[in-house]
């Protein structure tokens, strides 16, 4: 919903008039086919828009500069979207493909590491596909694990390690992930414009900043929408894991490194699901729950997922998850913290092979540990 010159006009409220009432379409979500009706979960509802606006606000409107980039986190503990990996440490910065620019960091000690370039369209049709992708060792570090990256839509003639953009590109994603954020060391990065343009930033133009604000209200109602539909879809396979294809997360700027499954739970009273799986070789690989909004249940305080290092397998080398509102006393229980139902989401990184889990629903006082 960009605005034109005579459209931006800024006085009298009229901008943050329309900034709000199209923020209002994002109540669609709330009411979605499927959505949970409680006071609980349409709470839950309600907070996640607004933090769909924190997140909307810091892409767009403070961080929406291609030529004076900067990281920002797209989705962290309080503001969340699309099955947000908790073991994930998640950094974008918004630039062009009519730029160059040049990322320079150190890789850490996390357990993988990516980055890709993407055409932005959550503003848009809430898409986001990807336009260039690198994984650890293509960042070629040093013996230090520095490295040096010159990102372009022109590989670079001296054989640099090189980030592709295309001409729409507008975005960078970065995911390192975690196999126990308390042991390991983050990576750190930075980006600056190496191609011609101005040293500092002009002063702000009305209509830019309309452009900017608008953008993120349509953030706001259009990934609130597809995440909904995504809901919509899995649903209609209750209580089984399933491969929905993997174009439609990779459209939503998933890595193509990694195999999603995803499932739907609704559990009655005294009800677990219980999920079993073979465990491939693989770089990395966790299993979450999320509400119906799609969001991580609040993983800084339960053990809402688990994950290559925190497991606990079963002799033969598979899995056992236990979905449930109490303690099963056997496999590796996901609490639902106070939900009836919601999403769950199996992530295998760089795996062998892509084993789908099994499922089912078990009555908790007939099972025995």
């Amino acid at each position: 919903m960009a605005l034109n010159t005579d459209d931006a006009a800024v006085c009298d409220g009229q901008l943050w008039q329309k900034f709000c009432k199209r923020l209002s379409e994002a109540t669609a979500t709330l009411r979605h086919p499927g959505a949970p009706t409680s006071d609980f979960d349409q709470a839950e509802g309600s907070r996640y828009l607004s933090r769909l606006i924190r997140l909307g606000l810091e892409i767009y409107l403070e961080s929406g500069d291609p030529e004076f980039p900067s990281f920002y986190q797209p989705s962290h503990e309080t503001a969340k979207l699309g099955g947000d990996n908790p073991d994930n440490l998640y950094l974008s910065a918004t630039i062009s493909g009519k730029h160059q620019y040049r990322l320079r960091g150190n890789i850490g000690s996390v357990s993988y590491l990516s980055i890709g370039s993407k055409a932005n369209r959550y503003a848009i049709d809430g898409t986001m596909p990807s336009t260039g992708e690198l994984v650890g060792e293509q960042f070629c570090p040093d013996k230090h694990g520095n490295f040096n990256i010159i990102v372009s839509v022109t590989k670079p003639e001296d054989n640099q390690p090189w980030l592709p953009l295309a001409e729409d590109s507008s975005m960078l994603h970065l995911r390192q992930t975690f196999l126990d954020r308390r042991r390991e060391t983050p990576a750190t990065i930075g980006i600056e414009r190496i191609s011609d343009g101005p040293s500092v930033p002009p002063p702000a133009d009305p209509t830019v900043l309309a452009n900017r604000l608008m953008a993120a209200a349509d953030f706001v109602v259009h990934s609130s929408a597809l995440f909904a539909g995504w809901a919509e879809t899995f649903m209609q396979s209750p209580n089984q894991l399933k491969d929905w294809g993997q174009d439609m997360f990779i459209r939503a700027g998933g890595d193509p490194q990694i195999f999603y499954v995803h499932g739907y739970w609704r559990l009655k009273p005294g009800e677990a699901l219980v999920i079993d799986t073979p465990v491939p070789e693989c770089e990395h690989w966790n299993i979450q729950i999320n509400n119906w909004w799609m969001e991580s249940l609040d993983y800084r305080y339960h053990n809402i997922w688990v994950n290559k290092h925190s497991v606990t397998l079963n002799r033969d080398g598979t899995a056992t998850i236990v979905i449930a509102k109490t303690d099963p006393g056997f496999g590796n229980w996901l609490p639902t913290e106070g939900h009836d139902e919601g999403f769950v989401l199996l992530r295998w990184v760089r795996a062998s092979h892509h084993p789908v889990p099994t499922s089912k629903i078990v009555k908790l006082e007939n099972r025995s540990p």
